[in-house]
């Protein structure tokens, strides 16, 4: 049975109610903010419930990744980090807590004040906070952090910056950001920027930096060594500032962590049963069945864990460019859909046992209901109705095959769409009145060998109606680059969700994004309608208010065909050394970043 969201939240907080009657003291001084109510841990907690305060310390954990690294600055938008780097280096003024829907408590801030309306956020840093090369943490630092990466860096930072208002030192050792708008969840993403040091950064340009150096942060690792587009070692700093907090009890626990990189993930799985990689993490699971009976598996050397989550499916497919012709008609992206086997995709690539993907927050209480919108939806999508696409409103449901090959049914009805739209076979071409025919080209990375397979599945249906379909594979620095400037007609994408959706929803799919080179709205969503539900998400009070906003959102983005859906990652298939451990108790966001490797240890018999 799925856990209702809000029933979870009051039982992970031990009786603490979240919602309702709930109101914060005028600028009452607090260890911990959560978005909705009071943060379930009390000011003295002794470690987060989900990590083992006496894990041993020691030992070495190697990753693979596929691609390459360009770059060791993970905050600039130039080029490709190891995209770990930002999680495993760095530190902001609160830390997350992955056992709750969205709490945050005092990290580089030992306090935090935050009035009713959250018009404003003062934090206060602990003295004793240190970047890696010892020198203390500064509100001047702090400052200089929130303004470089507003403005200099990764788009996904710039958003924040334009609704700040003011950002004033306050104290030795205190700060205020006063914001311009209302938005509930500003005070927590104030707490979640990444604090960097301004001294590094004197008559030096932080946008163009690359592999001269990276960021000094405030993190537990540092980098050590790295090689371009081999490998990066990080290795825990003996000197790490936070390392008897509290918040870090349990935590980050191996002297040293490297990634190594491969041309694809079959070399890369091959090298981990080489024994070349102690962790490997598999998303299919007809393999994770069937490919794990070489010996290190056998003879116990190589673990097998799943872990089970309680977090929304997310999103995982190939999105639709809808600012190109023909993918901006919903007639020509519904027939797309329709010729997708997914039953027969499915059954092929992971054996049928990997359930679909049914809309962006499935598998939680925030996503969309079946049939009629009603109540609360209703009323958030009544002023949009005139503009809104069939099945919103009314209903919609992802096409389903008979699981044949041959997929007829579908077939046809995406047939009678593509006509409707203007598209007719011509000497076995689909062409239009211009004559133009119907050539698509998916934008993939090389290496991802199993997406590929779907696409040529794909491809050989499209043939059936006429159609084109291209896999076109690029290397990782073609592939971002190509991706910022909205360079495919479709192309992978895959969009983690949270119980707790807020200002992120905007950077996925807000209409200022659409046209914005860079930005993660790769589909070109430009929807009054959906960045209306994304301000009441930001700005409502009451749960089930929230609760609607959000499943209104689904509708739309499910209802909008802006890309096809495929098998959702249901839990983590993590296989790894039996020296590699982590606790017996799960946060309920499972195998997410803040789990694994932050509260794994290494352990040998």
């Amino acid at each position: 049975m799925k856990p209702d969201f809000f029933q979870n939240l009051k039982v992970i907080t031990a009786g603490i109610t979240l919602f309702g009657g709930v109101h914060f003291a005028q600028a009452e001084s607090s260890h911990g903010i959560a978005m909705y109510g009071a943060p379930a841990l009390p000011p003295d907690f002794v470690s987060l419930p989900y990590a083992n305060p006496q894990a041993p310390k020691g030992g070495k954990v190697v990753f693979g990744n596929t691609g390459g690294f360009d770059t060791l600055n993970p905050f600039a938008q130039k080029g490709t980090p190891p995209w770990q780097l930002r999680f495993w280096g760095y530190e902001s003024l609160m830390g997350r807590s992955w056992d709750e829907a969205f709490s945050l408590y005092g990290l580089l801030a030992e306090s935090i004040e935050v009035p009713d309306d959250r018009s404003w956020i003062e934090f206060t840093l602990r003295s004793e906070a240190r970047f890696s090369d010892g020198s203390p943490v500064t509100v001047e630092d702090v400052i200089w952090s929130y303004e470089t990466l507003g403005t200099k860096g990764h788009l996904r930072y710039r958003g924040f910056w334009s609704k700040v208002e003011e950002i004033r030192q306050t104290g030795p050792l205190s700060l205020r950001i006063t914001f311009n708008t209302a938005d509930r969840e500003l005070a927590l993403i104030a707490g979640m920027r990444p604090i960097l040091q301004k001294a590094q950064w004197e008559g030096k340009d932080f946008a163009a930096s690359g592999l001269s150096e990276a960021p000094i942060g405030t993190g537990a690792y540092v980098v050590e060594d790295f090689e371009p587009e081999r490998q990066l070692t990080l290795r825990r700093n003996p000197d790490y500032w936070g390392k008897d907090l509290p918040f870090r009890r349990g935590t980050q626990n191996f002297d040293e962590m490297r990634i190594d990189f491969f041309g694809d993930q079959t070399v890369l799985f091959e090298a981990f049963k080489a024994g070349e990689l102690t962790t490997y993490r598999e998303f299919n699971a007809e393999k994770w069945a069937s490919a794990y009976g070489f010996a290190a598996v056998v003879d116990g050397r190589i673990v097998k864990s799943e872990i089970p989550h309680q977090r929304p499916t997310g999103m995982t497919g190939l999105a639709f460019n809808t600012r190109r012709v023909p993918l901006d008609d919903w007639r020509v992206r519904e027939a797309l859909l329709l010729a997708f086997n997914f039953e027969f995709i499915n059954e092929t690539i992971t054996g049928g046992v990997q359930p679909r993907i049914q809309s962006y927050f499935s598998n939680s209480n925030l996503g969309l209901r079946p049939g009629p919108a009603t109540g609360q939806v209703a009323a958030y999508l009544a002023p949009y109705a005139g503009a809104l696409l069939p099945g919103t409103l009314e209903g919609y449901a992802l096409p389903q095959s008979d699981g044949t090959k041959r997929n007829r049914k579908n077939l046809r009805k995406a047939m009678a769409l593509l006509e409707d739209a203007g598209w007719h076979v011509q000497d076995g071409v689909l062409r239009n009145a211009k004559g133009r025919a119907l050539d698509l080209t998916v934008l993939l990375r090389q290496g991802d060998g199993e997406m590929k397979t779907v696409v040529e599945i794909y491809a050989r249906a499209l043939e059936r109606l006429g159609i084109t379909l291209t896999p076109e594979l690029v290397d990782n620095a073609q592939y971002v680059g190509r991706q910022n400037e909205f360079d495919f007609d479709l192309t992978r994408v895959r969009r983690e969700l949270s119980l707790s959706p807020g200002n992120e929803q905007r950077l996925y799919w807000g209409a200022a994004g659409a046209a914005q080179p860079g930005s993660r709205n790769l589909m070109g969503i430009a929807s009054a309608a959906v960045d209306a539900m994304i301000d009441h998400m930001l700005t409502v009070e009451e749960p089930e208010d929230f609760v609607a906003a959000t499943r209104a959102l689904d509708r739309l983005l499910t209802a909008g065909r802006y890309l096809i859906p495929i098998w959702s990652f249901d839990k983590g298939r993590i296989a790894h050394a039996k020296e590699l451990h982590f606790p017996d108790k799960l946060p309920i966001y499972g195998d997410r970043t803040g789990f694994m490797p932050d509260v794994w240890w290494y352990q040998a018999d």
